[in-house]
């Protein structure tokens, strides 16, 4: 789709301005007032902060150690004050936030690495090193991530903090050549795509930051073009992993930093090189890509989830209604516009990607304040991952197929999750705060990506396990008026020790009535069923009552056992309360039903 283009690239490139710049005030006074009053206080707290000190010991942890939070928590933040420092100043004009975003240019400037202790490797999953090399630099999503926040600033900042010293940009400049372009353009890393190695979000989010640094900047035409005819083939290398139903496998927080990246890299391409990316914008696969956010969401903050996705996920801002625009989709802007303005107002996003808070603060005020549509949203499969989606006015189903070789995966071949009344009732769990072993090899150490805490069987303690051979096989999906459904056969996401030559499920939404999971196996082990909720049950016999939500009426168990989790991960807190449990189902011989009302 993107190297056809490479070929018809300009001579000489535009520049990319990502915002209104800081002499612009007739568009910076335009911000709402309210915003405006939010901006100035964050930047007027920061103003009496101390900037966090990272020391060498401070990196090494994450080897010596596997914990990545305490180190990322000193590293944002410094770029979170900068940020607010920055939106401040453009916003109020005044000159008393610059000395402060002097310092923090230049505390940035002078860190030996800009990559996170995580990402501080020369090869895809190769070994993590202690400290960072600075001959030597990585290009993570961080290091990206910062070269944009730099370059963002000097663009929109540029002729003030000259006014300060012409060697604030320009000691910017140099280190983004000499840690972000130069081993760009002089090294491969493997997220920019070589041949059939699958990518993930890893390559449209620093593609992105790299092309928002490259035209941000003053750079020179060669430069420009190398840029892009590099970053052409990463998109290319990140859409190949994409089927052409759109969806992102690694779940709804990721398609954030996925396809809305590739948005915001297409944006940026398409200002320097106008109208040569307009039938990119019209490919069917973008706009399929565009939506999938729209089509996950359930209510409120709540949105299907699997994989190291959380099931409560931060609102839309304009970004996302941008990107509906371009595409051409209506329905996915009006649903960012609303789920928008059902935020707290006013509203920026968590991410300190300065370009992202600039986006929001310019145009968000141009964005329509609409309410939800009640209507129920649209059943939908995609086949790519094998997820099917069917909702009615009370019920919203999704069922996972596909298979444990997905990016960020968790072992969840034929997993079901459900809400009744936009409240949650059968879970995914999602993730913990991420650590050394989240991405080693004890991953499936940890319970949170293990079957059987996802609404799954084992068979006498046997699970699923990772890998692309495991999946599910002859999948049958039906959307009708009265009723959707799927069936799909899961034994083959279990390893040859479950002694497993069946187990076929079909889960039926029977619009208007109750939904139905019918589970038939076929093995030589006893089989038990997990059932995953943040509700406490009471068990009565054959039926196990959620609170005021709702019961689940059970066929062909035997005694029902309750485990209770605590959750003490603050990451898992952000979605759940402090308990959940975990239903454990023994079947009393093939044939398990349960009828969810």
């Amino acid at each position: 789709m993107f190297r056809e283009i490479s070929g018809a690239l300009p001579d000489v490139f535009g520049d990319f301005t990502p915002g209104a710049v800081y002499s612009d005030r007739e568009r910076w006074n335009g911000v709402p007032q309210a915003v405006r009053d939010v901006v100035v206080r964050d930047a007027e707290a920061t103003l009496a902060r101390t900037w966090p000190l990272i020391t060498a010991a401070d990196y090494r942890e994450y080897t010596a150690t596997g914990n990545r939070s305490r180190f990322e928590v000193l590293y944002f933040t410094r770029r979170r004050m900068l940020n607010d420092l920055v939106l401040g100043e453009l916003v109020e004009g005044s000159g008393r936030f610059l000395p402060g975003i002097v310092d923090g240019i230049f505390l940035i400037a002078e860190e030996s690495g800009w990559q996170l202790p995580a990402h501080n490797a020369y090869g895809r999953g190769g070994p993590r090193l202690p400290l960072p090399d600075s001959s030597q630099p990585v290009v993570d999503l961080f290091a990206a991530e910062t070269a944009a926040l730099l370059a963002t600033i000097v663009a929109l900042l540029g002729d003030a903090l000259d006014g300060i010293s012409p060697e604030i940009a320009a000691r910017v400049k140099r280190e983004i050549e000499v840690r972000i372009l130069t081993p760009y353009l002089g090294r491969h890393f493997w997220w920019m795509g070589d041949g059939d190695e699958r990518m993930n979000n890893w390559t449209a989010w620093i593609t992105q930051n790299v092309l928002l640094t490259t035209f941000s900047l003053k750079t020179d035409q060669p430069t420009r073009r190398a840029v892009t005819e590099k970053a052409l083939g990463s998109l290319d290398a990140f859409l190949k992993d994409y089927a052409e139903d759109g969806a992102c496998e690694e779940g709804v927080v990721y398609y954030r930093h996925a396809a809305l990246c590739l948005h915001g890299a297409l944006t940026v391409l398409d200002s320097v090189a106008p109208g040569l990316f307009d039938k990119v914008w019209r490919q069917s696969k973008i706009r399929n890509m565009a939506e999938y956010i729209a089509n996950m969401h359930v209510a409120d903050r709540y949105y299907f989830n699997f994989a190291d996705s959380s099931a409560v996920v931060e609102p839309c801002s304009a970004r996302e209604y941008l990107f509906g625009k371009a595409v051409g989709s209506e329905m996915l802007s009006a649903f960012a516009a609303a789920d928008r303005a059902a935020a707290e107002s006013p509203h920026l996003p968590e991410e300190w990607n300065l370009w992202y808070r600039v986006q929001e603060l310019l145009e968000g005020s141009a964005i329509p304040r609409v309410k939800p549509d009640p209507a129920p949203k649209r059943d939908i499969f995609y086949p790519g991952i094998g997820l099917f989606v069917a909702r009615d006015e009370q019920f919203s189903l999704a069922v996972k197929g596909g298979s444990n070789g997905e990016g960020h995966n968790h072992n969840d071949v034929g997993s079901v999750t459900l809400y009744k009344n936009g409240r949650p009732f059968l879970i995914d769990v999602g993730v913990e705060t991420y650590a050394a072993k989240t991405f080693s090899p004890r991953r499936y150490e940890i319970w949170t990506m293990q079957s059987a805490y996802h609404n799954l069987p084992t068979f006498s303690g046997v699970m699923q396990v990772a890998g692309e051979a495991f999946g599910a096989r002859n999948v049958e999906v039906e959307f009708a008026e009265e009723c959707a459904r799927i069936t799909l056969e899961i034994s083959g996401a279990y390893p040859e020790e479950a002694q497993l030559r069946s187990y076929r499920r079909t889960v039926s939404l029977l619009r208007g009535r109750h939904v139905e999971i019918v589970d038939t196996h076929d093995g030589d082990r006893p089989a038990v069923l997990a059932l995953m909720t943040c509700l406490a049950p009471t068990v009565v016999s054959d039926r196990i009552d959620l609170a005021d939500l709702g019961s689940i009426f059970v066929e062909g168990a035997g005694e029902i056992e309750v485990d209770e989790i605590e959750v003490n991960d603050i990451r898992l807190r952000s979605a759940w309360p402090e308990r959940l449990y975990r239903l454990r189902v023994p079947f009393a011989d093939k044939r398990l039903k349960l009828q969810v009302n």
